[in-house]
């Protein structure tokens, strides 16, 4: 379907309302608080859906769809188990800890409950992890771009950064969290009508689980072995590996989607807000995994829907290609060009966040912390501005990794496995024990980490790993799929961590009680509500709209979810 002037018309409207947003947002900033952590006052509602935002980028949206396409069903894992326990278990186990301390960041918290080495290494990984993925998402829009629309690669590498970095520059983290709410109504009306138009051309649901394989349409039945579905994975592995140490380790301890919640009014709000943002979450398999499902059963019924999912150059099918190409089968002209900004829209949330992220950490957790310590607020907002352009400048660098190195995404992966698994196990052990030390934190992070890469160097999956191997030697364990390798480093790494830190603050001095006050479990007061009020006028505390009786029933919700679709 040809791109009409109509289509690039909205997305030219798109392009001009966020950076008006900023613009607007612009008059708000006074000082560096209201720039990095929005003054904490930010409503729930926008909290919450700034919280599913900011991980809705490129990862998710196209890469949720291709994982349809070749694991069926059975990728909403990454949702009913992979998300929303640990968003419960944030909401009311992690951030009375978070939001109590004051703390500014997740490695400020760190500082709080250890010391300065922990808070450094964490601070380092994150500014590392955040700058990469913030270049694959831009690389990722910009190929997007370039084969959809005919762009040339470096004109929508300018424009898309151009765009996210005028908008953050201009309103800091507050425009970012607001053009994320707009950026998250666009995707779900811009793609899911193209989803329910393709589930009506395959015949509907029933239609699915006739055409395709039957472990493409289950969640847990073929999971009692590792060859009997197609991600390679047994029940242990992904209960352990992603249901537990990956999942919790980025939904609890990632400063991207943290800091949404951290910037909520007050305590009640911030338990909340990934509560809130559960349940929208829960349903966005049907928005970002059906596509994959429908694709494939089209292209099934090729001879009759006139489908067919596009080749890579060896012939295999091209996943990635799964949700555009549904895009341009299907989307008439108007809604094809929402349906184009809402994947755009898609990208930018996802760079906008770790640009955000990053210059928090990087301001508050490396600048202030080791460089100028007594500088003016004014002196801290204008090296947060100067950072935003800094990150942009480094994302669009690595951008053009991505395009020279083809494993560039394989290897972003694996540094999201070796930081958040450990560092996962350090928060648990931290807050729930106040006899942990800092000297246990850091040397349990580094050697959880460094098991991480051990693993990787020692085994094999689809030829990726082994690095540490001499050519002809076997591997200790060849994996059949790359996601069940590295569910396996995952496991090692977290129970690595949890070990060495145990064992090493046995031997060493843990800070005294006072000074732990409000950042462990056990000597903390608990919260005990609010009187605050909703612009309703209903009380925000009540049962019904507690952060515990919302986490029952989201993870009832999710339970049926899986039982239906077992």
């Amino acid at each position: 379907m040809k791109v009409t002037m109509l289509d690039y018309s909205i997305i030219c409207i798109y392009f001009l309302f966020v950076i008006g947003i900023g613009f607007l947002i612009k008059k708000r900033i006074k000082n560096s608080n209201e720039f990095f952590m929005s003054g904490r006052s930010i409503p729930l509602w926008i909290t919450s859906l700034s919280f599913i935002a900011a991980n809705l980028g490129a990862q998710e949206v196209i890469g949720m769809a291709a994982s349809g396409a070749k694991y069926g069903i059975m990728t909403a894992h990454f949702y009913w188990l992979g998300a929303i326990p640990a968003m419960v278990f944030l909401g009311i186990f992690m951030m009375p800890f978070y939001y109590g301390s004051r703390a500014r960041s997740v490695p400020e918290y760190l500082f709080l409950r250890f010391d300065e080495k922990t808070r450094a290494l964490n601070a380092l990984s994150f500014a590392t992890m955040t700058i990469f993925s913030s270049g694959i998402s831009l690389y990722a829009l910009a190929l997007l771009m370039q084969n959809l629309l005919g762009w040339s690669f470096e004109t929508s590498i300018i424009l898309s950064a151009g765009i996210v970095m005028a908008y953050t520059f201009l309103g800091g983290l507050t425009s970012a969290i607001y053009n994320e709410v707009l950026q998250f109504f666009l995707i779900v009306l811009g793609i899911f009508p193209v989803v329910l138009f393709g589930l009506i051309s395959a015949g509907g649901w029933s239609e699915i689980v006739a055409t395709l394989p039957q472990k493409m349409t289950h969640t847990w039945s073929y999971m009692g072995s590792a060859t009997s579905n197609d991600m390679g994975v047994n029940m242990f592995a992904m209960i352990m590996g992603l249901g537990f140490v990956l999942s919790f380790g980025y939904w609890c301890t990632d400063f991207l989607v943290v800091q949404r919640a951290m910037v909520a009014k007050n305590m009640s709000a911030a338990q909340k807000t990934p509560m809130v943002a559960a349940f929208p979450k829960m349903l966005m398999p049907f928005v970002v995994i059906l596509p994959g499902l429908v694709v494939m059963t089209l292209q099934a019924k090729m001879a009759s829907t006139g489908f067919s999912l596009p080749l890579k150059v060896d012939g295999r099918p091209d996943f990635d290609m799964a949700l555009p190409s549904l895009l341009f089968h299907f989307a008439p002209t108007g809604l094809l060009g929402l349906g184009l900004t809402a994947l755009m829209a898609s990208f930018m949330s996802g760079m906008a966040g770790n640009v955000t992220a990053f210059n928090s950490v990087w301001t508050y957790d490396i600048y202030q912390a080791y460089f100028n310590k007594n500088a003016s607020d004014k002196h801290y907002l204008t090296v947060g501005k100067l950072t935003t352009i800094v990150g942009i400048l480094l994302s669009i660098a690595t951008a053009y990794m991505a395009k020279s190195f083809n494993n560039i995404m394989d290897f972003l992966q694996l540094v999201f496995g070796f930081v958040n698994a450990p560092l996962f196990a350090t928060f648990l052990l931290g807050m729930s024990s106040k006899r942990i030390t800092g000297h246990g934190a850091f040397w349990g992070l580094l050697s959880g980490t460094i098991s991480a890469a051990l693993t990787h160097g020692l085994t094999l999956a689809e030829g990726k790993g082994g690095w540490l191997l001499s050519v002809g030697s076997k591997p200790c364990y060849e994996f059949i799929s790359g996601m069940g390798q590295a569910f396996t480093i995952a496991i090692v790494a977290w129970s690595v961590c949890f070990v060495v830190t145990i064992a090493i603050s046995v031997f060493t001095k843990a800070k005294d009680e006072k000074s732990l006050m409000g950042l462990v479990y056990g000597i903390t007061a608990k919260y005990k509500g609010t009187t605050d009020t909703n612009m309703d006028g209903i009380n925000e505390d009540q049962w019904y709209f507690s952060p515990k009786f919302l986490g029952a029933v989201v993870l009832l919700a999710t339970l049926l979810l899986n039982i239906i679709f077992y």
